[in-house]
């Protein structure tokens, strides 16, 4: 009897995490500075989010009854932040098995459970992409996934209607796995493109093949049966429809080239370059094609391949027109994506505004989501970042992170406060001192021990 009541109240509890994580929110952020991204800086505003979407952005709002109420004053309010090449939440990352993975999703292969997706909230990260990985030169398809961590429901991580993604890889990842693993195509990189052109050509027979029955098969007389379903081609074949967006990882300059000319001869218009490392030495291509660039701010040199490039990357390609985003492909990274988009000022003397639009409104416009993400604006989603000072400072402090108007990372309420941060009264000699580290070290061993 005792049993029945436990595995009862067990099932009770996991049900309300699940109904939080699929629920909405009312809450109100007075007072704020509020980056807009889109529509400037506005100061000692309010944002108002109800049923989870922005209601109004304004001066002394009135809140619904129930909603919270957080207090932003000498804070910063911006949206929140989007990592458009992420691999946080996924169980299994590459299907290594053939140079062509199309068939497969790894929306069938999140955890939600992953605590590196708390710790992207912890940093102000609401959206990431969950890419498959480069094993491939033709991976499996991405889900674009909302933080909402604290549920044990996987598909309620996916961000509903966002379109589907597909992962490309160019050069040594697939060359290495397939050729120098596995003896098959592709062993170079003239055997990458190969694979492209081939897939493409089988997708496009595919598609006629289907379009022809469709277009047919009730005419009267018609006796065409249907073609045999191939989940891979299908995959394959919706990316030449337009309906997927590519994703690719890629580094070199002539790799990135020769994929632009591939796609502009089968008629593929949705393309997007992943680390882009060499993206600088074809920014008026890249701009022409309208392909977009997700980089890293400062990674070259792990590997031969990726020797040469600039941390003026991002500002490069953001001046030549290229829609440009920065990422993190790194669960630990993710969470300093506003301290990698503050290089961009260094680097390239980026606007304030053109260095938060790599963390926002573009990796949004990369996933196809710019219109529901990526910018503070009536109604869209109420996702929703504050800082303890501008994003772009070194001294800025995640403070609130807001998904869908629910609360899912409050720095105050944090129950695993890891913080280190002394208080500003406190004398530098004192903190600096053997006795102020020993208590801190005391108090985060006590921690570990309760978990």
């Amino acid at each position: 009897m005792n049993m029945k009541l436990l595995l009862t109240l067990l099932f009770a509890s996991l049900t309300l995490v699940v109904a939080k994580a699929q629920e909405t929110g009312d809450i109100i952020i007075r007072n704020g500075t509020v980056l807009t991204i889109t529509n400037g800086t506005l100061e000692n505003t309010d944002v108002l989010i109800r049923d989870g979407k922005i209601s109004k952005i304004g001066t002394d709002l009135k809140a619904p009854n129930g909603a919270k109420e957080y207090d932003a004053t000498g804070k910063f309010v911006m949206p929140g932040i989007i990592d458009a090449h992420s691999h946080i939440g996924i169980d299994a990352v590459n299907e290594a098995t053939s140079p062509v993975t199309a068939e497969v999703f790894t929306g069938d292969a999140l955890d939600p459970l992953d605590v590196s997706i708390y710790r992207a909230l912890a940093g102000g990260v609401t959206i990431s992409h969950a890419l498959h990985g480069s094993a491939n030169a033709i991976g499996g398809e991405s889900e674009t996934i909302k933080h909402r961590y604290g549920t044990v429901n996987p598909s309620d991580l996916a961000m509903e209607g966002a379109p589907r993604t597909i992962k490309f890889a160019l050069g040594e990842n697939p060359t290495r796995v397939h050729g120098g693993g596995s003896n098959i195509v592709p062993r170079t990189r003239m055997g990458v493109e190969a694979v492209f052109r081939n897939a493409f050509s089988e997708g496009r027979e595919y598609m006629e093949a289907w379009d022809e029955y469709n277009a047919n098969k009730d005419k009267k007389g018609y006796t065409g049966i249907a073609p045999e379903y191939n989940r891979r081609l299908e995959t394959i074949a919706d990316i030449l429809r337009g309906d997927i967006i590519i994703h690719c990882h890629s580094y070199r300059a002539d790799e990135i080239y020769m994929l632009m000319q591939v796609c502009k001869d089968f008629g593929v218009k949705k393309l997007v370059f992943q680390h882009v490392n060499e993206g600088f030495k074809v920014a008026p291509e890249l701009a022409e094609f309208g392909a977009m660039a997700s980089v890293f701010s400062d990674w070259w040199a792990y590997k031969f391949e990726v020797y040469y490039s600039t941390a003026y990357n991002a500002a490069i390609l953001t001046r030549n027109g290229v829609v440009t985003s920065i990422n993190s492909d790194s669960g630990e990274l993710i969470r300093h994506l506003y301290h990698e988009a503050a290089k961009t000022l260094k680097y390239g003397d980026l606007s304030e505004e053109e260095a938060l639009k790599l963390i926002t409104i573009n990796p949004a416009k990369q996933l196809g989501i710019d219109d529901r993400v990526g910018s503070l604006e009536e109604g869209k989603d109420g996702d929703v970042a504050v800082f303890s000072a501008h994003p772009l400072s070194i001294y800025a402090i995640p403070e609130l992170t807001v998904v869908d108007g629910i609360v899912r990372f409050d720095r105050e309420n944090d129950p695993a406060d890891m913080r280190i941060y002394p208080d500003p009264e406190e004398d530098i000699e004192v903190i600096l001192s053997h006795e102020h580290r020993s208590d801190r070290c005391m108090q985060d061993t006590e921690f570990l021990f309760q978990q």
